[in-house]
């Protein structure tokens, strides 16, 4: 315990940077449990991706989905095909259509002022129309861009044919790779490519001056004049995405139906200006990706979510390797620091909880307004580990001192008296002020010890001495008693001064304590019997009444104490056990409170010294639960009977009961000292005054 305490601070050291070096090797050592931390941060951004702020969607995208009902087509009536040549040649054959059927929709979309078309779709092999579509894409250049495919199983690039674009293909600012490079780890795609160079593609480091790649949403912005809003670094940029569904789809052919165009359309006036992406959304062309917004994102729409975020510079910046490193370094040195000076278990997890909480909100902030993704889930694993685990040794360190400390005490004072102070101090440090309260006050004493210590053995008298304090003390804490002081071989014992359970209750733990005490000072006779060691006989004064208790005593020392009447009483109680034959006798509050679970029996109304009234005092039998001799029980009834006429003055009838009840129980001593009196009043009866309240002038 004291080298615990004396390397406390050697201690949460260990534990801080254990737990710092824990969270910073996963970062390198991909283990279970040590790199979870780090896995968990991308599923933390994602969190702040769908949560946090998106990119604007823009109302000058379009996106013109060849879906299910586009590739089924409806049944058509012979008129509705007469005169449109996109219906004839769609219901020719299924998809892929003659290509005419495209420089068809480029002649609609730019006569209704589209400012751009892009075709995520690969027209690679030869088909019918390319020369009508080659013309229209001639016609249109600058305004229009088509897909091409980066096929890695082969290391190459699938551009449109020849007859559409002339070789080479891959220099035509018409044409952009629609390819999406999803994250390693999980498949799920944050962040879009610009650009990309041969050597990369064959995974090899890029050189100057080799031929580089652009991609569909960079052939775009390019063509719209923002070529310049293009990170052509060949390097994976993350991206604020846009609203999930922020371009819902609009179904192609009813571009080529004369009434859906001008009831959905408005004539094609909703074409003016915008950005029109053309791709396939049906579920059987299985062009979806899994994204950190969306498990089945549409492939063409992600172009349009790339271009917006690169035209409104809504590119997040990830933490520096090295910031994460001092950022894990900081949290656990925080958590050190904190639980160290703070001292204080309730105040350090207020602390570690506000501070996680601000460190989440900063990273929202950041998010939100700079685009700027905070590492999180380590820093606050390594903090929170850190100060939690320091929190537990600091608990475990504060509960054995506690510990400590109480036994320590327990050797002075009594064991509730410790809890109080330890639990409630203010509490208990306020009562010691002074305060009157009810209590029950025990008084215990040793019959003659005086002139034991006259003949008996020092050593020997002590060590049986302490035995049979020893347990008394215990069995006064057994029953949630107070130990206010040892009074020499006297122990003087109270229920109710800090912590009361109610008068009547406080009364009966004081009898069972007393009963208890009875019960150990037998078996301490037995043993010491056995031994050749004189024995001890008790007596015992329990009594109930208002107290005054505080901390009683000079400026040099004091001690937690209660006085007053009811104090004293319990005392003449106790010195009243030796005058009756009696080894337990109780005041009258405390014979009423515990008549109903306790056999009790009538022993005098007496006056003891420095009281004017008289009071009836009574002696403990034993609790109703005990096994106790039913004869006796009943026989005590014809006692108490005989002591009533005796006090009615019917001697006479007093002395044919109690001689009754001597016939059972002939060395009674109570019985027998009121047939005597019994006898003696019957010959010489007393005065009128007289009212069986014996007097007493000494203590």
């Amino acid at each position: 315990m004291h080298w615990l305490r004396r390397h406390r601070l050697l201690i949460l050291t260990v534990i801080c940077v254990f737990w710092t070096g824990l969270f910073l090797l996963g970062r390198f050592v991909p283990l279970p449990f040590v790199s979870t931390p780090w896995q968990l941060e991308q599923g933390f951004e994602d969190v702040l991706r769908k949560e946090g702020r998106k990119t604007p969607t823009r109302n000058d995208f379009v996106l013109l989905g060849i879906d299910q009902s586009t590739l089924e087509m409806p049944v058509l009536l012979p008129e509705e095909k007469a005169n449109n040549r996109a219906f004839q040649l769609m219901s020719e054959r299924p998809f892929p259509w003659s290509r005419e059927v495209w420089a068809i929709l480029l002649d609609k979309l730019f006569a209704s002022g589209a400012r751009l078309v892009m075709f995520d779709l690969v027209f690679d092999p030869p088909n019918d129309g390319d020369l009508v579509f080659a013309k229209a894409l001639a016609k249109y250049r600058g305004r229009v861009v088509l897909g091409a495919n980066i096929d890695l199983a082969h290391n190459e690039i699938i551009c449109p044919n020849g007859t559409l674009v002339p070789p080479p293909p891959t220099g035509d600012p018409r044409v952009g790779y629609v390819n999406f490079w999803p994250d390693r780890n999980d498949g799920k795609l944050r962040s879009a490519l610009f650009t990309i160079s041969e050597s990369q593609l064959a995974g090899l480091p890029s050189f100057a001056g080799e031929e580089v790649f652009e991609s569909f949403a960079a052939r775009g912005l390019e063509q719209l004049g923002h070529g310049a809003d293009v990170p052509r670094d060949q390097q994976p940029h993350l991206i604020r995405f846009s609203e999930i569904g922020a371009y819902p789809p609009r179904t192609l052919y009813e571009v080529f139906d004369p009434r859906l165009w001008k009831a959905n359309y408005q004539n094609g006036a909703l074409f003016k200006d915008k950005v029109v992406v053309i791709g396939a959304t049906s579920q059987i062309a299985h062009d979806v990706v899994v994204t950190a917004m969306s498990p089945n994102a549409s492939g063409p729409e992600l172009h349009l979510q790339v271009m917006a975020a690169a035209l409104a510079h809504e590119f997040l910046r990830p933490t520096f390797f090295a910031w994460m490193i001092a950022l894990v370094v900081a949290a656990g040195t925080g958590a050190w620091l904190l639980v160290t000076y703070v001292r204080r278990p309730l105040i350090c997890l207020l602390a570690l909880a506000s501070a996680m909480a601000a460190y989440l909100v900063l990273s929202r902030v950041l998010y939100d307004q700079v685009g700027f993704l905070l590492l999180t889930v380590p820093v606050l694993g390594a903090f929170l580990s850190s100060g939690s685990f320091s929190l537990g040794f600091e608990y475990v360190l504060e509960r054995v001192e506690k510990l400590r400390t109480r036994r320590t005490l327990e050797r002075y004072v009594s064991r509730n008296l410790v809890q109080e102070i330890l639990d409630n101090p203010e509490s208990f440090y306020s009562s010691l002020r002074g305060v009157r309260i009810p209590a029950t006050v025990l008084f215990s004493d040793i019959v003659g010890f005086t002139s034991l210590t006259e003949h008996a053995d020092p050593e020997a008298l002590v060590r049986q001495l302490n035995e049979y304090l020893s347990r008394m003390t215990a069995a006064v804490f057994a029953n949630g008693g107070t130990l206010d002081k040892f009074i020499g071989d006297a122990v003087m014992a109270v229920w109710g001064n800090v912590r009361s359970q109610g008068s009547t209750q406080d009364a009966r733990m004081a009898a069972r304590a007393a009963l208890e005490m009875r019960r150990e000072l037998k078996v301490l006779n037995q043993n010491w019997h056995a031994q050749g060691i004189a024995p001890f006989a008790i007596g015992i004064g329990i009594n109930q009444g208002d107290v005054l208790c505080g901390n009683i005593g000079s400026q040099e020392k004091a001690d937690p104490t209660v006085i007053g009447d009811a104090v004293n009483l319990a005392s003449r109680l106790e010195g009243l056990t030796r005058i009756y034959g009696v080894d337990i006798i109780l005041g009258p509050n405390a014979a009423e409170f515990v008549r109903d679970q306790f056999h009790v029996r009538s022993v005098a109304r007496v006056q003891v010294k420095g009281k004017s009234q008289p009071v009836e005092v009574a002696t403990l039998i034993g609790e109703r639960t005990e096994k106790i001799d039913p004869d006796l029980v009943r026989h005590l009834e014809t006692y108490e009977e005989g002591f009533r006429k005796f006090r009615e003055r019917d001697f006479r009838g007093a002395k044919i009961l109690l001689s009754r009840f001597l016939e059972f129980y002939p060395q009674d001593f109570l019985a027998r000292t009121y047939l005597d009196r019994s006898l003696e009043y019957e010959t010489t009866p007393p005065g009128e005054a007289w009212n069986a309240v014996e007097i007493f002038q000494k203590k």
